[in-house]
């Protein structure tokens, strides 16, 4: 998910914004949920000032209510040095977040449905310039003028597709006209016809000319399950999460794990209702919880999974270590560094340009995020973010159940200062 501030440079201004499968033995194998373990092997805690300057920001946030739930992992070189659950999974119900809790991971879904691009990439089945059309023959929008475009692989994974998400379009605007799901509201709808309801609208801009976030990954989840010759969940879990033994899946395994979620409401988080409609900046995001219970849904390649934060972050620590049992090291390493030139993404903290499923920090601002260059980073709309420094060996990984103040804003940029420390003088 992008941060109020990139939403507000990309709305228009109507909305007051600028403009081959696996063996059936191992597929089981695969299937099996692994246990809850630590993301990598070490002694949490291990950092006693990080520890309690992070313990201070995540108290303060669960304590005042403006964050329901929470777990924060930080892991620094490949080691654990701080993993905290706090609040409440079910406030209401008094549960506790655990450190095994599931939450919805929403857009924290597209960078490992691209890892499994990107593993078809490297086995030769799939081509970074094939055009979209070679796996999904009708899905063919057009540009605003009638004018026929190629939209290829490369185009949805960076996010230069032309495309859009239906809570950026204007109330009037032709992805409501045609119903266009965002993957995280109309439960039971399936892919084939939300492609073809995106399909209708025309795009924003020739493919490769500039960058907007959008259900390109929802397009790439497509083209990844043609290409993998499996639906999408079969084909993550054989190339991503099975290997890595994540339980992290487009279905809950056990309800009674998974948090409910909160959005954004007044003095105190509301109990997400079924759907919700959460206030982002001058847009309005439409969620349906359920969604993530109900098997008739598409598996949102943008939005849908679930997942633990221990899981997640050995996930991204595969990639910042070269790819692991993912990705050939070369591959990690596109997939994590700038991959649209001199086109920007607006984003606070730096100059920013955009990777294969998340965004790069080209050059930083100090004043603004002590980030240093070259992290990568996106967050999710459920209230989650994460960020990788790689020149730092720093990945840390929040899941909340909270939209969308985990995400964005005081709770998350406090968390990032209280991880990289004081300033130094």
């Amino acid at each position: 998910m992008l941060t109020s501030g990139l939403l507000l440079s990309l709305l228009p201004a109507t909305l007051g914004g600028c403009a081959s499968p696996a063996p059936p033995a191992a597929a089981a194998a695969a299937a099996a949920p692994a246990p809850a373990t630590p993301a990598v092997a070490a002694a949490p805690r291990g950092d006693e000032p990080l520890q309690r300057r992070l313990d201070a920001v995540v108290e303060a946030a669960t304590a005042e209510g403006r964050i329901v739930g929470a777990v924060v992992v930080v892991a620094r070189d490949g080691q654990v040095v701080y993993r905290r659950a706090a609040g409440f999974a079910d406030r209401e119900a008094g549960r506790p977040v655990r450190e095994d809790t599931v939450f919805r991971l929403a857009s924290m879904t597209k960078a490992i449905v691209s890892a499994a691009a990107l593993a078809l990439v490297d086995a030769g089945t799939l081509g970074l310039d094939d055009p979209v059309t070679k796996w999904l023959p009708a899905f063919a929008p057009r540009l605003a003028d009638g004018r026929a475009a190629t939209i290829t692989v490369r185009h949805l994974l960076t996010h230069t597709a032309g495309l859009n998400y239906t809570f950026m379009d204007p109330p009037d605007g032709p992805y409501h006209r045609a119903r266009v799901s965002d993957g995280l509201d109309q439960p039971g709808l399936s892919l084939e016809e939300n492609l073809a309801r995106i399909a209708q609208a025309p795009l924003l801009f020739a493919p490769g000319t500039a960058w907007h976030y959008s259900l390109a990954t929802d397009v790439l989840g497509g083209v990844v399950a043609k290409a993998g010759g499996a639906p999408l969940p079969d084909v993550v879990r054989r190339l991503v999460t099975g290997p890595l033994g994540m339980e992290t899946a487009f279905t809950v395994a056990d309800p009674d794990r998974l948090a409910i979620p909160y959005g954004d409401a007044g003095a105190r988080p509301a109990r997400m209702a079924e759907p919700h409609v959460v206030s982002f900046g001058p847009a309005k995001v439409t969620f349906s919880p359920g969604r993530a219970l109900d098997p008739r849904s598409y598996p949102s390649g943008g939005a849908g999974m679930v997942g633990t934060a221990d899981d997640y972050v050995r996930f991204l620590e595969a990639l910042r270590t070269g790819g692991g049992k993912l990705l050939r090291p070369a591959t990690a390493a596109a997939m994590t560094s700038n991959q649209i030139g001199e086109i920007q993404v607006q984003q606070p903290g730096g100059t920013w340009g955009f990777g294969f499923g998340f965004a790069v920090l080209k050059t930083p601002d100090p004043a603004a995020m002590p980030s240093g260059a070259g992290t990568w980073q996106w967050g999710g709309a459920y209230g989650n973010h994460f960020w990788v420094d790689p020149n730092a060996k720093l990945t840390v990984v929040v899941l909340t159940n909270t939209a969308f103040a985990g995400m964005q804003g005081e709770f998350p940029d406090a968390v990032r200062r209280a991880v990289h420390g004081p300033a130094q003088p």
